[in-house]
């Protein structure tokens, strides 16, 4: 063993016990020696002579590598050499002067490695130089089964390296592979064929595994050799007497079902295609497939006859002769039986889309009526594979009831997996309605009279099934009850299915059973049977809390769905709920609703109670009972808890907390149904009630100020009352919004001005006074938090705590842009808040010309407008705010109408972009209007100068803004501010 040997052994150790200095000088010696000159023939010499399978799969690694890298800087004697001692290794088994290497009896990995080898040759010299490679190769076939296997492994290597377009290939590779293709289809393939052949029915017996080996090869080529060479009355046979015949191993058989299986799908016209399908008697294989079990040839059959069947269903779409769309039709009819056992029974290939095949199956239905007798029983076989698709593996039952983090994820993971079988089951119902129906009724009839929890699986397959299928039925149609639904909806309602206690079947009934509430509408004699499904065990009170929570979401829903209809059971309802109510002020039962996951908090009960209470049609005296009955023990509860904690320390505070938060949720919830119209109007006893609720809610915020989860919850009342309420919350909200600005935080201050926007969108002018007071508190707090030299970039950047400030800056302009058109620009001008304006317009001149959110930026230009509006007044006239008419001329006019546009960022072709601009157009025709000459003189004699305009332009721009066509000013404008951009190359810049 010398240096180099040593060398690339360590090199490759990875047992550890190698000193690491040592393995590293190992691995550079070896990097050293593939940039010298001569590597190429040392890896020759010493791959001929080594017993060692490390070197030798070192040396042909290195000799690959170098033949991608520096073949055209080879000479012609180096490849000459290269290329005999390759073809040496492939075929003739000995090598070196002694013939001591037998490469043919080298492990697998050597073997493929060598030719990898011998395709880069191919790559680069096929045919042009070396033209006989293939033709030499076949005359050594004849030395036995090694030479064949290294033949086989070269073709396999081609195909994998060069041609097979599984694999992305770049323009250069696809050139190559066709050249390689063409040379060979012109030159070998026939004889390469006809060996395929030979060998085949020699070694069929006696080496089964050299051809398979053959076989892998053929099916490869198939697709782009010459079809009658394989698809002929030699070569068909004898893969079909392969397939059928039970001797041969499996792994033989299979790789004949693969090739019978390339012949099937390779392309050609329809016509050809058909006639080939035709008289390939496709039915001898059927008997196999269905006697065959769980074993591995199976899976080969089962692409072999779903890749036949789709290529059928693709003929009969393509063809126009009726009489040849028969045959097709016939031999579909044939195979779909087969298809239907496959698909129900065997592990599909991962390249067939079962989706995708039935549902172009359902298509070709379409315009039939009625459908044939072997359609309608190919409808319902394809019901059963929906079926069974779309069933959960028992092996996750537990872990679905739970829902633990496997759960979670196989849930979400048939979610994904079901989408498109459930939209095929909407097709098949459309397709046939009749055969549908029947199908998922007897399935839900199984379901009922199961005793087993072992059918879980099932159940919740029915129940999806019948869910899905409603988004198929017409709106009229789920009304009246059309078809069998007159059966199963109130077989669906009065349904008691053993396994209802698992959290999967409980889900998808309540799901189901709130689809189909639109029968309930029209056929009111199952409203008990609806509120029973939702009331007792299998809803709101089943012992799994998401079921429970997910069932008052859905109850809510159909409350609001059928309204008035349940009027009569109000009383019932109320009563079935006072549990549930009751636990709202449990902190046990808050804290635990707290924790748990989900978007449903328990509140859906209160809404659907509000709903239900909230209606006109309950008599005034019923109304207030009801809603006395449920507001004063929570009110009572709040003060109790308030007041605990304001004599107490804060131990224990955490479950006072989470029972405060439960109840404002609770009666925020319960609000929902009532309308201000009812409350402020009809039945004002109703809003007095709410008042006093507002007026004790509103204590959180003194005991609590610093706790955010109530501040928000308390926040979002005061919105709800709002729109409750009407003008008779204005006494309540001084003191509200003067506990919620209070030392607020970021996030915080972001809800304050959403709901200061609600006030100002709902009463206009009415809060004038409001805002006046409260406006320098806001501004106060919004230029202490936001930082004034914009927010950092880069990385490190993106923290939270930038994200919030990011967000009440854009909440901030948000609350200005509403200020400024309901009229109230005033506010800016009060006392108070003077000291706040120049900041405030330097803020929004900075954000107009150059905020990196354009509808930012546009929102700035809407403000300016209405200040414009507002604040400029005709020349001779006094000002209202002395110095801003300056402003809007000397700088706004200049620096965000004319350079901000100018600047190579503003890009035309951004949707979004083009909205600002139209704004910036508009905010100059407004300056026109509002200061005249004056505006338009220093515009076009200072702006315009500096930005080299041609006096030509200048004078059309006067035209076009003292026109009054504002989109041919607009399309004006931007060819003038193009032409001034292309003239100063952009290189101008402005600020």
């Amino acid at each position: 063993m010398d240096d180099l040997e040593k060398a690339i052994i360590i090199s490759f150790d990875e047992s550890g016990t190698i000193d690491h200095e040592l393995k590293s000088r190992a691995v550079s010696y070896c990097q050293q020696l593939k940039e010298s000159p001569s590597i190429c023939r040392v890896c020759v010499e010493r791959v001929l002579c080594t017993k060692f399978v490390q070197v030798q799969f070192w040396c042909l690694q290195t000799l690959e590598e170098f033949l991608h890298l520096r073949y055209s800087s080879m000479s012609p004697e180096e490849k000459l050499y290269v290329r005999e001692s390759v073809m040496s290794m492939a075929c003739d088994g000995r090598v070196g002067e002694k013939g001591s290497i037998r490469f043919l009896d080298a492990p697998s990995f050597i073997k493929n490695k060598l030719a990898q080898v011998l395709v880069t040759l191919i790559y680069f010299e096929y045919p042009m130089i070396w033209s006989s490679l293939f033709v030499d190769f076949l005359q050594h076939l004849n030395k036995g089964a090694a030479v064949i296997d290294m033949f086989c492994r070269v073709l396999n290597a081609l195909d994998d390296e060069v041609i097979s377009l599984d694999y992305p290939r770049n323009a250069e590779e696809v050139v190559v592979a066709g050249r390689i293709k063409d040379g060979m289809r012109q030159q070998c393939i026939p004889q390469i064929v006809r060996a395929w052949y030979d060998i085949v029915s020699l070694y069929k017996n006696s080496n089964p595994d050299v051809c398979t080996c053959v076989l892998d090869s053929l099916r490869r080529c198939i697709s782009w050799i010459d079809i009658g060479l394989i698809a002929n009355n030699a070569f068909v046979p004898m893969l079909f007497e392969l397939v059928l015949v039970e001797g041969p191993p499996e792994q033989l058989r299979g790789a004949a079902a693969n090739c019978v299986l390339a012949i099937v799908s390779k392309r050609m016209d329809p016509q050809s295609k058909m006639s080939m399908l035709q008289s390939l008697q496709m039915s001898r294989v059927f008997s196999v497939v269905a006697g065959n079990g769980e074993s591995e040839l199976i899976s080969s059959l089962a692409a072999l006859l779903t890749g036949y069947a789709a290529e059928l269903l693709d003929c009969t779409k393509r063809l126009d002769s009726e009489e040849i769309k028969g045959i097709s039709t016939e031999l579909l009819d044939e195979v779909l039986p087969s298809v239907f056992y496959v698909m129900r029974n065997c592990e599909m290939d991962a390249t067939f889309n079962i989706v995708q095949f039935l549902s172009g199956y359902v298509a070709t239905m379409k315009s039939l009526s009625p459908l044939r007798e072997k359609q309608v029983l190919h409808i319902g076989q394809i019901l059963e594979v929906i079926r069974l698709q779309i069933c959960y593996d028992p092996v996750y039952r537990n872990s679905l009831n739970v829902l633990d983090k496997i759960g979670k994820e196989e849930e979400y993971r048939m979610e994904e997996f079901r989408k498109d079988f459930l939209v095929l089951l909407r097709s098949v119902g459309r397709v046939a309605p009749d055969v549908t129906q029947l199908f998922i009724r007897n399935l839900l009839a199984s379901a009922l009279v199961s005793s087993s929890e072992r059918n879980v699986e099932e159940v919740e397959a029915a129940l999806s099934l019948f869910h899905a299928l409603g988004e198929s039925i017409s709106e009229e149609a789920m009304k009246t009850g059309s078809g069998m639904l007159r059966e199963l909806v109130p077989m669906l309602l009065s349904a008691r299915i053993n396994c209802h206690s698992h959290r999967l079947v409980a889900l998808a009934y309540l799901e189901t059973v709130t689809r189909y509430v639109k029968f309930v509408q029209e056929n009111t004699n199952c409203i008990p049977l609806v509120l029973a499904a939702f009331l007792d065990e299998r809803g709101i009170h089943h012992p799994n809390i998401y079921v429970s929570r997910r069932a008052s979401y859905l109850f809510m829903r159909v409350v609001k769905f059928l309204k008035a209809k349940l009027v009569p059971y109000i009383q019932t309802i109320l009563q079935s709920l006072q549990d549930k109510v009751g636990q709202c002020m449990n902190s046990d039962w808050s804290v635990k609703e707290q924790k748990s996951s989900g978007t449903e908090d328990g509140s859906h009960i209160f809404e659907a109670i509000g709903l239900l209470i909230g209606m006109e049609e309950v008599s005034p005296e019923k109304q207030s009972e009801y809603l006395s009955s449920l507001l004063t023990p929570l009110c009572h509860q709040v003060k109790e808890l308030l007041l605990d904690a304001k004599v107490q320390d804060q131990e224990g505070s955490f479950e006072k907390i989470a029972v405060i938060q439960q109840i404002v949720m609770a009666i925020n919830a319960l609000s929902k149904g009532f309308s201000e119209r009812l409350v402020t109007a009809s039945r004002p006893t109703i809003g007095v009630m709410f008042k006093q609720t507002l007026d004790i809610l509103l204590e959180i915020l003194e005991v609590f100020p610093k706790v955010e989860l109530l501040r928000s919850k308390v926040t979002s009342f005061i919105h709800r009352m709002v729109d409750t309420l009407g003008a008779s919350v204005f006494p309540y909200l001084p003191k509200a919004l003067g506990q919620l600005i209070a030392d607020s935080e970021p996030k915080e201050m972001v809800s304050f001005l959403v709901l200061i926007n609600q006030l100002i969108c709902k009463f206009n002018s009415l809060v004038g006074n409001i805002l006046e007071e409260l406006f320098p508190a806001i501004a106060s707090r919004v230029f202490h938090v936001l930082p004034r030299e914009g927010f950092p970039s880069g990385p490190g950047s993106n923290t939270e705590e930038i994200r919030e400030l990011q967000e009440l800056q854009k909440t901030f302009y948000t609350f200005l842009h509403v200020v400024t058109t309901h009229d109230l620009s005033s506010v800016f001008l009060a006392p108070k808040s003077r000291v706040y304006l120049n900041p405030l317009i330097q803020l929004l001149l900075h954000t107009s010309c150059s905020h990196k959110d354009i509808l930012v930026r546009k929102a700035c230009v809407q403000i300016f407008i209405r200040l414009i509006k507002d604040w400029c007044t005709k020349p001779h006239f006094e000002e209202k705010v002395p110095g801003f008419q300056n402003f809007i001329i000397e700088t706004f006019a200049i620096n965000c109408c004319l350079y901000s546009v100018l600047d190579k960022s503003f890009e035309f072709r951004d949707a979004n972009t083009l909205v600002l601009f139209g704004e910036i157009v508009v905010a100059q025709k407004v300056m026109y209007e509002k200061l005249g000459d004056e505006f338009l003189v220093h515009f076009v004699s200072k702006a315009f100068q500096t930005a080299h305009c041609p006096q030509e332009l200048a004078e059309q721009y006067c035209q076009k803004l003292q026109g009054s066509d504002i989109k041919a000013l607009k399309v004006f404008y931007q060819s003038l501010i193009e032409n001034l951009r292309h003239q100063q190359n952009g290189s101008l810049v402005f600020r």
